[in-house]
């Protein structure tokens, strides 16, 4: 597969470096990457990018449209900041590119809707680079979930939070700036969903119903009025079961920063949960009695930093004749859209004017 990368920030190439580490490091011989294009609004600095992530035999282009129309491109990587997603995405499948996008996928849930129709008008694959949920500790996950030794899901906690140290980063900081989609729900927040999805949304009790219930509470900096610490509830009815999900970026995650509650025991995985190394099984004694009698915990390694399990997903899901992947298919993106509006509406955290472009 043959891809082109628009934007060439920290996220733009940690993934190139992932997508040129050899497939059979990973046991995979059925799919191949080759990076051909990186596009800047910097000729120079595309150049310097493909020089430093080792893309040899890339072009350099110093407009985003000229990696759109380049022929030799089979798919876009958009590794822009959160507010150009949608508008990049929608040149690029315009362009007649499949497109993976970083998440979030976009600034609201309409932007997104948009782009979903624009994809199946097209007949192009289009997918959020919501990378932890293809890495294999999140397939081992769910196989215990699904599995049933710990009985039902009662309460899942996760929390992704950092401390940018934001008294003391230019306002116009990725973290900070209301324009680029700042704060904590936008940038962190997809992580504590992930988990969320893989344990509730995703759960074969739940037949993909969306939560019930969706109760935010954002703080907000008086530096910039984007959201210093924001919690999230949702409830699953058919579950009988609750997700806390937690985000700042005043200071770092608790530890453990995930917990997945069960009648007959817990999952306990590690930080940080974008790319956890383990995760432990606890057993209760009997159903409920909290007195943990077993514990098991299961280590995960591999080359890289893990972006190229996604890559590989895409892959398969366009060689295979599909518009989405079934595993984080558009109705998981949709979803949590739909979450965050709802809580930014909640918080009173409206996006500057002319920020959002499809309402």
């Amino acid at each position: 597969l043959r891809w082109g990368i628009i934007g060439c920030g920290a996220i733009s190439r940690q993934f190139v470096k992932d997508l040129l580490i050899n497939p059979e490091t990973r046991g995979v011989r059925d799919v191949k990457h080759r990076v051909v294009a990186a596009g800047s609004r910097d000729l120079e600095k595309a150049e310097a990018f493909i020089v430093e992530t080792g893309a040899s035999g890339a072009k350099g282009w110093g407009k985003y449209e000229e990696v759109y129309t380049d022929k030799n491109v089979d798919i876009i990587y958009v590794g822009t900041p959160h507010t150009y997603h949608y508008e990049n995405t929608r040149d690029a499948l315009l362009a007649g590119k499949h497109v993976l996008c970083e998440k979030p996928f976009t600034s609201n849930a309409a932007e997104l809707r948009a782009l979903v129709a624009l994809s199946k008008q097209k007949n192009l694959f289009l997918m959020e680079a919501m990378w932890t949920r293809f890495q294999p500790i999140a397939h081992e996950v769910k196989k215990v979930i699904d599995s049933g030794i710990l009985g039902h899901i009662k309460v899942l906690h996760a929390d992704l939070s950092g401390d940018f140290d934001i008294g003391n980063i230019p306002k116009t900081h990725r973290i900070l700036d209301p324009m680029l989609g700042g704060g904590g729900l936008l940038d962190l927040g997809p992580y504590p969903f992930i988990w969320t999805s893989v344990a509730l949304y995703e759960n074969i009790a739940n037949g993909r119903q969306r939560p019930s219930s969706i109760v935010g509470s954002m703080l907000k900096t008086p530096i910039t009025g984007v959201d210093s610490s924001t919690s999230i509830t949702l409830n699953f009815d058919k579950l009988e079961a609750q997700a806390i999900l937690t985000t700042s970026i005043t200071l770092p995650s608790p530890n453990p920063p995930l917990t997945m509650r069960f009648k007959k025991g817990n999952i306990i995985i590690a930080s940080p949960i974008y790319c956890p190394p383990s995760f432990t099984v606890q057993y209760f004694s009997k159903p409920g009695s909290g007195v943990i009698v077993k514990e098991e915990t299961r280590m995960f390694s591999h080359t890289g930093r893990g972006h190229h399990f996604i890559a590989d997903a895409a892959a398969r899901s366009i060689r295979d004749g599909k518009i989405e992947n079934d595993t984080w298919n558009l109705e998981c993106s949709l979803v949590q859209m739909e979450i965050f509006d709802e809580v930014r509406r909640q918080g009173g955290y409206a996006l500057p004017a002319g920020v959002e472009k499809v309402v």
